[in-house]
């Protein structure tokens, strides 16, 4: 069974008398697993396809399967359920709180689960020291450096254990050394059988991953498996 189905998905913004279609029909399978990109450019969709991957957002028509059963309907508590329980979220700016720890940044979506605070704190320290920080677990953001802050993102996103890891322009921010680790670390996380979706419009990026889909005008123009 796939994990993500996209059927016919479009969505339409309307500004005054001005129509923005931002996605177009745009369906799209993804399997448990996979490690792939979603390439384009600025205004392409692709941020909205995003959205719609991370259930943000909701489609003007057509219908989101995830897992089989299909998100339409559900109300804003739910697919808040969906996202923290299901979806892990790793952004280029980061979206660490600036005046909490390491170990309490990795640790705030369990709260959010009822997860008593030992439990957190385990959960969280097992994380930094898998990406690598188990060194600075007390640290707060304005201490780390930007490729340590992304991992930092990166634990948060693993601690629910979620289906899927929705990634933003994860090296977007960081300086080529940090970029090229942070890729290693979700090489690691992909061989460890994780589904990772990349969001970007680095093609150089892109060709790292297992799959291409390309997005222009709010539809997709490409899928692809890059030569490695």
């Amino acid at each position: 069974m796939s994990l993500v189905e996209l059927q016919a998905i479009s969505k339409i913004y309307q500004s005054g008398a001005e129509v923005v279609k931002a996605l177009d029909d745009v369906s799209l399978t993804i399997n448990r697993g996979e490690f792939l990109s979603i390439l384009g450019p600025s205004g392409s969709g692709k941020s909205t396809l995003m959205n719609m991957l991370g259930c943000l957002d909701k489609a003007s028509s057509g219908e989101y399967l995830l897992e089989g059963e299909s998100i339409e309907g559900l109300t804003s508590n739910q697919l808040a359920a969906i996202r923290n329980q299901k979806i892990g979220f790793v952004f280029q700016s980061f979206n660490l709180l600036e005046y909490a720890s390491a170990l309490d940044n990795v640790a705030l979506p369990l709260v959010y689960g009822g997860v008593s605070l030992r439990e957190r704190r385990k959960r969280a320290a097992v994380l930094l020291e898998k990406v690598g920080l188990g060194n600075r677990m007390d640290h707060k953001p304005n201490q780390l450096s930007g490729g340590q802050k992304q991992r930092v993102a990166i634990a948060r996103a693993l601690v629910n254990e979620p289906q899927i890891i929705l990634a933003d322009e994860p090296t977007g921010a960081l300086d080529t050394k940090s970029g090229a680790e942070i890729e290693l670390l979700f090489n690691q996380l992909h061989q460890e059988g994780r589904t990772i979706i990349v969001v970007t419009h680095d093609l150089e990026l892109a060709q790292r991953t297992k799959r291409i889909i390309t997005i222009r005008d709010g539809k997709l123009v490409g899928d692809e498996v890059p030569s490695q």
